[in-house]
């Protein structure tokens, strides 16, 4: 019998002045499951006073950045004139086309106070057809997704289709991206209807089809398997995937692209103070070397 785990993915980790961030996409046996390119788990982790989030602004282009956050809040500038907080649960999207930047900062009450840090951040590459695309900035409160209820189970539906309901937030052709909490023991079924899919266990662990499944690994779904997903302690998961991007993608930093001309241009344009600013912001991440 073909097992319904393609590829098995561990973290690479990385603690950043005491913040911890796990990052699983890209890898080497896969670079993206359907269009999510880059997935990163970070922490979760606890603030004191006077302590968070500074992520200074930096560029990105052919991509859109999808923030999810299970506990804080963080708060977005980007060169459009955003300025959006994000709370646990809504999803902050930004699509960068040829070039936006942006920040991420604790707010400063947050700050002032201490508190809990703990999310997912993933970056969603872009039909080629789209990568030059216009920038843009989209915010959904967590009230406006659907959820899957069932007892001992919850599933909220992030991006695309899943389990019947659809997500309101833009996406680009099929596109999976769910969002779960189930109790210990309580089991469903993954469905087979995007082609590309990936399970993430962000706490807790679970069994598919009886193999185990540890917290902090991804499991690459075979493709057409409807494997059935049983907790085994109350489990925080990320089911996410669609279809295939259409063609390999260069990554370099922050910057995505088809084209490996378009990403040296991104650098010569990031170098040389070319992209557009964030208003309130006065610093920026400089261009690494390598």
């Amino acid at each position: 019998m073909t097992s319904a785990i393609q590829h098995l993915l561990k973290p690479h980790d990385r603690d950043l002045g005491g913040f911890s961030v796990r990052r699983l996409l890209p890898s080497l046996p896969k670079q993206a499951v359907g269009p999510f390119i880059f997935f990163d788990h970070m922490g979760p982790a606890v603030f004191g006073p006077g302590e968070g989030i500074d992520v200074r602004p930096h560029p990105h282009i052919g991509l859109a950045t999808v923030t999810y956050l299970y506990e804080g809040a963080m708060m977005h500038r980007d060169s459009l004139g955003s300025l959006q907080r994000i709370e646990p649960g809504d999803v902050n999207w930004m699509t960068a086309g040829y070039g936006v930047v942006h920040s991420e900062r604790t707010p400063d009450e947050l700050r002032a106070t201490g508190h809990a840090m703990h999310g997912i951040q993933t970056w969603f590459a872009l039909p080629q057809a789209e990568e030059d695309c216009e920038p843009g900035f989209w915010h959904y409160p967590a009230a406006d997704l659907p959820l899957v209820e069932a007892p001992g189970m919850v599933l909220r539906v992030i991006i695309g289709n899943a389990f019947g309901k659809t997500s309101p937030v833009r996406t680009y052709g099929s596109t999976l991206y769910v969002a779960g909490e189930v109790a210990d023991c309580v089991s469903f079924e993954i469905p087979a209807e995007h082609a590309e899919r990936a399970l993430y266990i962000a706490s807790g662990s679970v069994e598919i089809d009886g193999r185990p499944l540890a917290a902090h690994q991804m499991a690459i779904l075979t493709p057409g398997s409807t494997p059935t997903l049983k907790a085994t302690e109350d489990t925080r998961l990320l089911l996410f995937g669609g279809a295939p991007l259409d063609g390999r993608r260069h990554i370099w930093w922050n910057f995505v692209s088809s084209s490996q001309e378009k990403i040296e241009a991104a650098k010569q344009r990031w170098r040389e103070d070319r992209f557009p600013a964030v208003p309130g912001e006065t610093e920026r991440i400089p261009l690494p070397e390598r």
